[in-house]
């Protein structure tokens, strides 16, 4: 069965999309756990992210990589924390969020946002990403 990931890669499910490539899609958590909470996938479903071949690997990096850098021209924050959890979801993803303190990455908390604030975020985001 296909995860849900699969499911909004194939369009099936809307989601708040900040990038994408041929291979690659990047977009908000609607769960977030800071503002600005970015996942980042490859289309092709695999479930954990060390079975990934190596150029996959490495192109999904490269590309959490462009996505950070534009989320951090709209997040203003100290650094760009990066997350693989790989339990919740049987779809490798990273999980990118804006930090300015340790306890920002806490999985047990989460920020409340609407769709509108949702949308406009994703908008500024992708516009941010050379």
């Amino acid at each position: 069965m296909a995860s849900i990931f699969s499911r909004i890669v194939a369009g099936e499910i809307p989601c708040y999309k900040v990038a994408e490539t041929e291979d690659f899609l990047a977009f908000l958590d609607i769960n977030p756990v800071v503002k600005g909470h970015v996942l980042c996938i490859p289309k092709k479903e695999v479930d954990y992210i060390f079975d990934l071949d190596d150029e996959l690997f490495v192109n999904l990096h490269l590309f959490s990589r462009r996505v950070a850098r534009g989320l951090k021209k709209v997040c203003p924050c100290m650094k760009v924390g990066v997350a693989v959890v790989g339990i919740d979801v049987p779809h490798t993803h990273i999980h990118l969020m804006p930090l300015n303190a340790p306890g920002d990455l806490n999985f047990a908390h989460h920020v409340q946002m609407t769709p509108e604030e949702l949308s406009d975020l994703a908008s500024k985001i992708a516009a941010a990403i050379e």
